[in-house]
Formats: C-alpha cells, sequence, structure tokens
C-alpha cells in the first residue's frame, strides 16, 4: 500500500475504469433511421429554455462517428463503457411498432465496441423519452408510463440481450422528475411541465420508480442469458463537516431527508419509503398502489451512484440533532454553480448506501463523476485542464480509500468521454476529457485525457 511515507493509491485488480455518455447529449441525428423527437427535443426547441438556444440535434454526431469516438477509448485504455438507448429510436411512438432502424444502429454500436474489447453497460433509460408520450398522457404524470417503459425494455432485450449483460434501468429519477415538473416555476428540465402540487412532483418520481421496478422484471424475463441489472441514482450526499462520532451520527441521520434520498434511492434499495420524509410530506406524500413498494424493491445486481458533490452536516441541539450547512462564499468550485468541490462525498456516498441503508451486499459502480470546467484551445491548439486533473485526482483518491475500508465498490466511469449537450447550460458547458470542436467536430483530448489514461495503464490514482 505504501511506497515509503507515500500512499500508492494502488486499486485492486479487478476494479473497472470506464467512461459514460447518454444518447441525447452526443447522438444527434434527432430525425434519423425512424427516430422521432423526445420531449428533449421539443424542450430545448422552445425558445428561451436553454442557454444560447443550444439543442441536441446534432451534439457531437455520435450516430455518424461512433466508430472514431470507440477508437478515442481503444486509446484511452478503457475496456467498459457506460451509454444510454434512446427510447425514440426504438419504439418512436412511445409504445408499439419496434423501429428497427433504430435497433441496428445500437447493434453496429455494440458490435463495435466488443470488437475492440469493450463491455457495453447500457443505460435504459437517461431522460430522452418519446414526446408522444407526453402528448398522450403527460408521461410521467402518468402510472401507464411504467408499463410503457417496461414494453420498451422487453423489446431491448429481446434484440440486444445477446450482446449486452450488463443492464442499467433508469437514471436519476430526481432530475427528469423533480427537475422537469414544477409548481412555482416552470422546471428547467423536459418536459417543463408546470403542476398543481408538490404531490404530483412526487406522483412523478413514484411512478419512474415502479418503471425501474417493471423494468427489472422486463429485462429478466426478456433476457436469454445471465445479466447483470443495476438502478442508477444521484443520491444527494451527506458529508459530516468532521469525522468525530456525534458528526458521522448526524450525517447518516440526515440522509433520509437530504434531497430526495427518502423517496427514491431509499425505497429502492429497502422496499418502503422513508418515514421521516412522508412525515415531511404528508398530504403531499405520493399515492402508493398495494403491491408498488414489492415491484420497486427488486433484487439488483448492483448499484450505481454518480456523484459530483455533496453537502456537509453537522451534529445540532435542535429537534433533529443535525443541520445542513450551506458553503461560505469562497468555496471552491468548478465551472457550474452547484459544483461544489467536495471529494469526500464519493467515499460518502459509498458508505452510506453501505451502512446508513444496510446495503453492504450489493456491489457498487460510480457511473458518473467528473466536472465541467473553462476549456480553452491554447495556441498550439491543445487543452491543458489541470484543474479537471485536480478535481479527478482527490475524487479517485476518495474512492480509493473506499475501496481499502472495505466497501463494495467495484468500479468508476467518468463523465464523461467528451464535451457534450449539458442540458439547460447547452454547449457552453465542458464535461469531457475530450474537446469537441462543434463546427468542425474535431476531437482534440484534453490533458485530463492523457492523465486517465495513465491511471488505468496503472491501475492507480497517478
Amino acid at each position: 500500500m505504501t511506497n515509503g511515507d507515500r500512499i500508492s493509491y494502488q486499486f485492486p485488480d479487478n476494479f473497472i475504469w470506464g467512461v459514460a455518455t447518454a444518447s441525447y447529449q452526443i447522438e444527434g441525428a434527432v430525425s434519423e433511421g425512424g427516430r422521432k423527437p423526445s420531449v428533449w427535443d421539443t424542450f430545448s426547441g422552445t425558445p428561451g429554455k436553454i442557454l444560447n438556444g443550444d439543442t441536441g440535434a446534432v451534439a457531437c454526431d455520435h450516430y455518424h462517428r461512433y466508430k472514431e469516438d470507440i477508437e478515442l477509448m481503444v486509446k484511452l485504455g478503457i475496456k467498459d463503457y457506460r451509454f444510454s438507448i434512446a427510447w425514440p429510436r426504438i419504439i418512436p411512438d412511445g409504445r408499439g411498432k419496434v423501429n428497427q432502424e433504430g435497433v441496428d444502429f445500437y447493434k453496429r454500436l455494440v458490435d463495435c465496441l466488443l470488437d475492440h474489447g469493450i463491455t457495453p453497460h447500457a443505460t435504459l433509460f437517461h431522460w430522452d423519452s418519446p414526446q408522444a408520450l407526453e402528448d398522450k398522457y403527460k408521461s410521467w404524470l402518468s402510472r401507464q408510463m411504467a408499463f410503457d417503459f417496461a414494453d420498451y425494455v422487453t423489446a431491448v432485450v429481446t434484440q440486444l440481450g445477446d450482446r449486452i449483460t450488463n443492464w442499467m434501468t433508469i437514471n436519476e429519477i430526481m432530475c427528469f422528475t423533480h427537475l422537469g415538473y414544477g409548481v412555482d416555476q416552470d422546471p428547467i428540465h423536459a418536459p417543463g411541465r408546470r403542476v398543481k402540487s408538490i404531490k404530483q412532483v412526487w406522483q412523478t418520481s413514484h411512478h419512474a420508480l415502479l418503471a425501474h421496478g417493471l423494468g427489472c422484471q422486463a429485462i429478466r424475463s426478456a433476457s436469454r442469458v445471465p445479466c447483470s441489472i443495476a438502478f442508477v441514482d444521484n443520491l444527494s450526499v451527506t458529508v459530516p463537516i468532521n469525522e468525530s462520532p456525534y458528526h458521522v451520527a448526524a450525517a447518516k441521520k440526515a440522509f433520509p431527508l437530504c434531497g430526495q434520498n427518502g423517496g427514491i434511492i431509499i425505497p429502492a434499495l429497502t422496499g418502503a419509503y422513508s418515514p421521516e420524509l412522508l412525515e415531511v410530506l404528508g398530504d403531499n406524500a405520493p399515492d402508493i398502489g398495494p403491491c408498488d413498494l414489492q415491484i420497486i424493491h427488486q433484487p439488483l445486481d448492483g448499484i450505481c451512484l454518480n456523484i459530483y458533490t455533496g453537502t456537509y452536516v453537522r451534529a445540532a441541539d435542535n429537534p433533529q440533532g443535525y443541520e445542513f450547512l450551506g458553503m461560505p462564499k469562497g468555496y471552491p468550485r468548478m465551472h457550474l454553480p452547484w459544483l461544489n468541490i467536495l471529494p469526500d462525498s464519493l467515499y460518502w456516498g459509498v458508505r452510506h448506501v453501505s451502512e446508513t441503508l444496510g446495503r453492504s451486499d450489493l456491489p457498487m459502480f460510480i457511473t458518473e463523476n467528473g466536472c465541467a470546467a473553462q476549456d480553452e484551445l491554447t495556441a498550439k491548439g491543445e487543452v491543458i485542464d489541470t484543474d479537471r486533473i485536480l478535481y479527478l485526482r482527490e475524487y479517485f483518491k476518495a474512492a480509493h480509500r473506499a475501496v481499502s475500508e472495505g466497501y463494495p465498490l467495484n468500479g468508476y466511469f467518468l463523465w464523461s468521454l467528451m464535451d457534450n449537450f449539458e442540458w439547460y447550460w447547452g454547449y457552453d458547458r465542458r464535461f469531457g476529457i475530450t474537446y469537441i470542436d462543434y463546427p468542425t467536430q474535431q476531437r482534440i483530448p484534453k490533458a485530463s485525457f492523457e492523465w486517465y489514461s495513465e491511471c488505468i495503464h496503472n491501475n492507480r490514482v497517478v
């Protein structure tokens, strides 16, 4: 473990290093191959919704350039790639007829990955739901969405289950429900629908949880080979201000009421909504059908965590026994208002799942971590993003701490392989370790690309 007095930060031999992307953020080709609009096509095409009026219509043109992008992965040295499948490519109307052209695109993509020795990890839903279902029944406001999702999953696994054996159901429920539906103001995410009550917002995330559960059942039913199924959540991580026993206890106690934890990751992993959350919500709690929690609480082969930052907590002399702490004005952050640099959040996210939620049996993967930085091309045409390297190095050390303390963290997927359409921020915020020159679609590996490649090659933090 050590070289003299220096920690070597060596990872286990079987630790997975990968990168991650999402369909709407990179594919483009929104009207090609039989694809019909998603809610994000509609939302980003609405004036005033996205910075600079950007849309995902072209994005990184990955639909046409996937072979070039896989060559980048080979150069990087990864053996595992997380991507998402676009529902409107597979079933353009959201339900009914399967679009073979859309299926064939993913067959080509996956075959190319496998030909290069890269294992595909497919997310079945990363926010780009079919606009047709939004028009038909307001998408996640309706329970029907969960059943149509399960039918879509069946179609995907039936067609691609001979090639893909690592499945993730739904990515970050909080974002497309609690940020996609709003009560007092227009939501910042698609479908951007105003609703009448907080209860309706919680109902959308409940329907998404139901979709996850039905999706798990659909995968197991449709897969012709043994496969792995995981749930992906951007849990809100409570980090003790210091690790004295009383602050640690406070961070654990605060976990269910931080963000949407009590109503998303807790029911998914424990089979029940947090009692503390239900008490706070009162009449605004979602309506839960008699078998819903049983469906939601599916057996899983892993839990996937998307962690970028966290919230500091300390013990307090109040009825709760804890308090959430805001960030001071000068706290360091990356190139987004919410992206405070808090490496311990990665360690505590893993530890909370294992200890606070009592799921130490579940293999864990970091399926997104990374940062937006103010990347600029130098006169030599390079991007020297040492700020991103600093961020990643500290988070990798936190991952190493979790592994070295025996928590079941088995892999890490960096967000992202390349700059892409960053939702509300359009193309103005860059998360990639590859710079995309959007007018020319040239791919330029950044300094962080070479640094991450060295980490992969040495299986340690460099």
